[in-house]
C-alpha cells in the first residue's frame, strides 16, 4: 500500500498557525501519515519546530499526490489552498484561525478531532460550484481566471464611478453607474456578496448571483440566475476603467470597452467535511445570530398534544 500523504497549508505570518502546524504534523506522523508542506512555507515552519518531525517540502504542484490538504488559517488561506488543489482530486479541510471562517470545517479546539477524522478517513467530500471568468477587449481574449467565492468588477479609481452594462444570457439587463458588481457562487454568498447586500444561498443550491455595489439607479437589486446562465459585464464609460478580482486574490485590469464573462466552471472545488451539521446551524454559529425563544416544530407539537389532553 502506498504511503498516505497530507498537505499542510499554513498562514505562516501567524505564530499561532505555525505552532499548531508543528503539533498537527507531529500527530499525523505519529499515526503513520506522511506530511507535505509547501517549500515557500518551510522556513517559517522550521522555526516553529516542524522540521523535527520529518516533513516533506513540496512545490505547489504536489497537491495531486496528497489525499487531503489541511489548512491552518482563515478563509484567505483556505482560498489559497483551493487554488493549489484545483484540477486535482485533493479536497481541502480548513481549521479556522480567522474571524468568521465560513469555509473552515473546524476550529482550533477541534484539532484532535481533525487528526482522528483524517486518520480514520471519516470525513466526506463536498463538491462546490466554481466559476470561470474570461476578459475580452476588442473581441480578443486578454485574461482568463476562475473563482470559488466570487468574481468582482470594481472601479480602479476611487474618485470615479464605473459605468457598466450587465447582460444575462446574451440579453442586456441594466446599466449602472456604480462602484462595481459582484458575481458570486452559493459558497461565496456569505462573503463579499453578503457585504454588498446580496442574499445568502445554501451551498447545495445551484445558482449564480449578481449584486451591484453602490449603484446609482432605480433598479439595482441582487439577481439570482440559473447555473447554466452566462453573466457578462461591459465597461462602457468613456473615462472609467476597472479591475477584475477573483476571490480577492487574482487581478486583471479592465480598460474602457472591456467585457467580462462569468459562467459555471466544469471544475468544482472539493471541500472535506467532518460534521453533518445543517447549514442553518453553521450560519447561526458563524454570524452569532440570535435564536433565543425558538422551540422548534417537535416541541410545539408536544405542547399541542399536552394541551389537547386537558
Amino acid at each position: 500500500m502506498s504511503e498516505r500523504r497530507i498537505l499542510l497549508t499554513v498562514h505562516t505570518a501567524r505564530a499561532e498557525a505555525t505552532s499548531l502546524a508543528a503539533r498537527l504534523a507531529t500527530d499525523l506522523r505519529g499515526a503513520g501519515l506522511a506530511v507535505c508542506v509547501l517549500d515557500s512555507d518551510l522556513e517559517e515552519l522550521q522555526a516553529a519546530g516542524i522540521g523535527e518531525v520529518g516533513v516533506i517540502a513540496a512545490t505547489e504542484g504536489a497537491a495531486a499526490g496528497c489525499e487531503l490538504a489541511i489548512v491552518l488559517g482563515g478563509d484567505g488561506t483556505i482560498l489559497r489552498a483551493t487554488e493549489i488543489c484545483r484540477g486535482t482530486l485533493t479536497p481541502v479541510l480548513g481549521v479556522n484561525l480567522g474571524h468568521v471562517g465560513f469555509l473552515a470545517e473546524a476550529d482550533v479546539e477541534d484539532l484532535q478531532a481533525v487528526v482522528q477524522g483524517v486518520v480514520e478517513r471519516s470525513y466526506r467530500v463536498e463538491e462546490r460550484l466554481t466559476v470561470e471568468v474570461e476578459v475580452t477587449v476588442g473581441g480578443e481574449v486578454v485574461a482568463t481566471n476562475w473563482a470559488l467565492n466570487e468574481a468582482t468588477v470594481e472601479k480602479a479609481s476611487r474618485e470615479r464611478m464605473l459605468e457598466l452594462v450587465v447582460e444575462i444570457d446574451d440579453r442586456p439587463v441594466s446599466r449602472w453607474g456604480c462602484d462595481g458588481v459582484v458575481c458570486a457562487t452559493p459558497t461565496g454568498s456569505t462573503a463579499y456578496n453578503f457585504s454588498a447586500g446580496g442574499p445568502i444561498v445554501w451551498p447545495e443550491v445551484e445558482a449564480l448571483l449578481l449584486v451591484p455595489i453602490s449603484a446609482h439607479a432605480l433598479f439595482a437589486r441582487p439577481l439570482v440566475v440559473s447555473p447554466a446562465s452566462t453573466l457578462a459585464i461591459e465597461v462602457v464609460g468613456e473615462t472609467t476603467a476597472g479591475v477584475l478580482w477573483c476571490d480577492g486574490r487574482r487581478a486583471a485590469d479592465l480598460p474602457q470597452g472591456a467585457r467580462v464573462e462569468v459562467r459555471r466552471s466544469g471544475t468544482p472545488a472539493r471541500l472535506a467535511r467532518l460534521h453533518e451539521a445543517p447549514f442553518a446551524d453553521r450560519l447561526v454559529r458563524k454570524f452569532d445570530l440570535p435564536v433565543a425563544g425558538w422551540r422548534g416544530a417537535a416541541e410545539q407539537r408536544g405542547v399541542e398534544r399536552r394541551g389537547g389532553g386537558r
